[in-house]
């Protein structure tokens, strides 16, 4: 393994746009299902609840968070709607699969979704048996990343050290909160960033394009 990770106990991912690539585009499909939702819910055009949901989740880190706190939306409701898409779109990659297997240590997901579409999407990927566990929204208490309270509970549940911990988003803003804990940060640039990236980025510690690839670079002679 590469030097400066030999220290990392604790290997944690996030979900959409980081374990499969962003041309999948699964995120797009959930994305029309919260417009439809917040169009239902609120009785406005296409244009206006696009532009409500995406003012929620700039505003509040997520749409859900800003329609529980604007609008009472139970989040169950709210999640089993816009997570019910078909996932034709993802593909097994076996040289993830098997580089995540190598990693040694602890393997957890850490998503804003829930826990039964992550099921399904690491089922679809082949992933179904390769994490330990799943921290979701609910298991969040509905304060999402990047609020710093979700790293918190993220860490006391599983009771992991944040220094000996890594985690991997493809979105650079939920990699702050993270580094300000400890954790060693790894940003998957591969054009699924929504919104400005600030001019200052030292809270990111490593920039890869494809997780799989560079699993694959540095898993290379690990034994789980």
């Amino acid at each position: 393994m590469t030097g400066t990770l030999s220290h990392i106990r604790n290997w944690v991912f996030d979900l959409d746009n980081t374990l499969y690539p962003a041309s999948a585009d699964l995120f797009g499909l959930i994305d029309v299902r919260m417009k439809a939702f917040i169009q239902n819910l609120l009785g406005v055009d296409g244009d206006e609840a696009y532009r409500i949901q995406k003012g929620f989740f700039h505003e509040h880190g997520t749409t859900l968070a800003g329609l529980m706190a604007n609008h009472k939306v139970d989040p169950h409701t709210f999640l089993s709607y816009v997570h019910d898409v078909e996932m034709d779109a993802l593909a097994q990659d076996r040289r993830l699969v098997e580089a995540v297997a190598k990693l040694p240590g602890r393997k957890l997901i850490f998503t804003n979704g829930d826990g039964s579409y992550a099921d399904r999407v690491l089922e679809k990927l082949g992933l179904g048996k390769s994490f330990e566990a799943i921290h979701d929204i609910h298991a969040c208490a509905y304060v999402p990343k990047p609020n710093p309270l979700a790293y918190e509970a993220m860490c006391a549940a599983f009771a992991i050290d944040p220094t000996e911990s890594l985690f991997v988003e493809d979105m650079a803003r939920n990699l702050k909160p993270a580094k300000a804990i400890g954790m060693t940060t790894v940003w998957v640039n591969n054009g699924s960033e929504q919104g400005p990236l600030d001019a200052n980025r030292d809270y990111i510690d490593i920039e890869i394009a494809d997780v799989g690839e560079w699993l694959h670079e540095i898993s290379g002679g690990m034994t789980a």
